[in-house]
Order: C-alpha cells, then structure tokens, then sequence
C-alpha cells in the first residue's frame, strides 16, 4: 500500500470515528436527563431514593456533574501522557492523576444521585480539584519563566502548557456550583453566592472557552495551522463565549435557541477532534504502528473533549435559565 494510501486510509479512519463520536454528544445533549424530584433534604441527612416529580434544580445538577466529569476524564488522560513524557520528573506531577480520577468518580456519583441535596464529599473533592488547578497553574508559569530566555515564545510553545491546569479547576468549579444547584430549595430561585446560579454559571462557562481557546490557539499557532481544521478551535468557541455571554445579561424569559445549538456544536467539535488530533498522530512517522512514540509527541489526543465539557455545562445553564427564568 502507498504513503498516499496510508494517509487516506487513516483519514477516513479518523473521520469515522469522529462522526460517531459527535453524534453520541448531539443526541447526549439535545436529551433531558432524567431525574426525579424528590424531597427537601441536607447532606446530613440524605433524602431516600423515592420516585416523584422532576425538580429541575436536580436534573440541572446532575447535567453540570456530568459536565465536570467530562472535564476531569480528559484532564486524567492529557495529565498521564503529557507527565510520563516528562518522566514525573518532579513527584508533584502525580498530583493531577490523582485529583482528575478522584473528581472524575466523585461526578459519576453526582450523575447518578437525583436526591435534591449537596453532598459533603463532593464539595470537598470539587473544592480541592479547584484549589490543585489554581496550584498547578501557578507551577507551569514558574516551569515556563525557569527556563533559559524566560517568558518567551519558545518556552510558551515547548514548556509546560500555563493553561492546561486550568481545566481541572474548571472541573472544580462547574462540580462545586451544581452542589449549589441542588441543594436549592423548591419554589426559591436557584442561587451560588446569592447571585442568579444559571446566568453565573453562563458566564463563568463563557470565560473557560476563551481561556481553553487561547490555549488551543497557541499550540496550533505553533503547528503554525496548517490544517483547515485547526482554526475551528479558536473560531467557534469565542463565539460561543459571546452568545452565553449575551444569554447572561438577558432579562427573563428569553429562550436563547441560537446559543443551545451552538453549545451543541462546540460539544461534537470537541468530540470529533479526538478523531482528527488522531489523524494527526497517524502522519507522523511510523504512523501508529509506532503509537509509544507518536503518541507523545503528536497532537493530544485527550484535549479536545475539554470543549465538549464546557458545553454540556453551557447547555446545563442554558435549561435551567429556562425553568427559572429569574436563575
């Protein structure tokens, strides 16, 4: 078989995998939920698991646990490659393994729980998961100004990534937020910090699409985009960041149609770049019959799905913004 074939072959490969890949999320996202209602209760003293009718605070919850899951999963997996490339030259660098696996099962269990409660021990879990990426942060800044010829582009392009810790604290945050949610009382407007929680979270979430895009934007910029697709990431999710935006400072009553859609659109391009970054490891030399290798040095497999996390909890704000349109 020729090179051009090879290629061909890997790109149809690719293509596939991300077409399944994003229609999972469309239809993953595009449902409700389920949940069921139940009732009133603290975290002391868990409500019993009883059928009843929905409570959108819970189901709003749960979206937004998944949401921070998704998040924490691809943080797990970039972490484990991008630290065994550098060999856990420095023991802290285990620390993201252990802390994304821990908020990754802590929001599984937020998933799966529909009583309308916060849960001491997802708080704790989400709130060190946000505390370890504000750390994290701040040692890849240091890894990068350590190196010789300080903050430059070299280093930002070939050091440790300054934004990449960033998402498990947006995994933190989106997870403590829906504790928030839940614990809502019924017929109250569902609040976090006794701000409106679904137009909070709108703009929080808006936020982390211009920082994921900006990190996006820097290591593609470095591959100097010489793939189409390599301007989807820093083109559409700043749009979406302007419509949730828009959909923050909106009064009541709007329906914000347009932002759903693109929110769906973000999560299947996150999705499908596992396919295309993919793709990108199969160019390189050896393909992946030489997979230890291209692996770490290709594009990040795990990264792309980053976006798709932002935008189920984009469409998490967005639902619950509707059932109480004063949240």
């Amino acid at each position: 078989m020729t090179e051009f074939d090879t290629d061909r072959g890997s790109l149809n490969a690719g293509l596939a995998i991300a077409g399944l890949l994003a229609g999972s999320v469309l239809l993953l996202a595009a449902g409700r939920a389920p949940a069921n209602g139940h009732r009133n209760g603290r975290a002391a003293a868990l409500p019993p698991r009883r059928s009843s009718r929905k409570r959108p605070t819970v189901v709003a919850a749960r979206r937004l646990n998944r949401a921070a899951g998704v998040l924490a999963a691809s943080v797990l997996a970039d972490s484990s490659v991008e630290h065994y490339r550098g060999s856990f030259k420095n023991k802290a660098m285990y620390t993201p393994l252990i802390v994304s696996a821990s908020t990754l099962a802590t929001s599984l269990h937020g998933t799966a729980d529909a009583r309308p409660a916060a849960h001491w021990f997802r708080d704790a879990t989400y709130l060190t998961a946000a505390v370890s990426g504000l750390i994290g942060t701040g040692f890849h800044i240091y890894n990068v100004g350590k190196k010789v010829g300080g903050f430059s582009w070299q280093n930002f392009f070939y050091g440790a990534p300054i934004g990449a810790p960033m998402a498990i604290l947006l995994s933190g945050l989106l997870g403590f937020c829906s504790e928030r949610v839940r614990e809502s009382r019924k017929g109250t407007r569902p609040e976090i910090f006794q701000l409106p929680a679904g137009r909070t979270m709108a703009a929080v979430i808006g936020a982390g699409l211009l920082g994921t895009s900006g990190e996006a934007g820097l290591l593609h910029f470095r591959g100097a985009f010489h793939n189409p697709f390599m301007l989807l990431p820093v083109t559409l999710p700043p749009l979406g960041a302007a419509l949730l935006g828009r959909a923050a400072l909106a009064g009541p009553g709007q329906q914000h149609r347009a932002t759903r859609w693109w929110m769906r659109v973000l999560a299947a391009m996150g999705f499908a770049g596992v396919g295309l970054h993919a793709y990108g490891v199969s160019r390189n030399m050896g393909g992946w019959r030489n997979w230890s290798q291209n692996i770490l040095n290709g594009p990040p497999l795990p990264a792309p799905p980053s976006f798709a996390g932002l935008a189920l909890a984009g469409l998490a704000a967005l639902e619950l913004m509707e059932d109480h349109p004063d949240a």
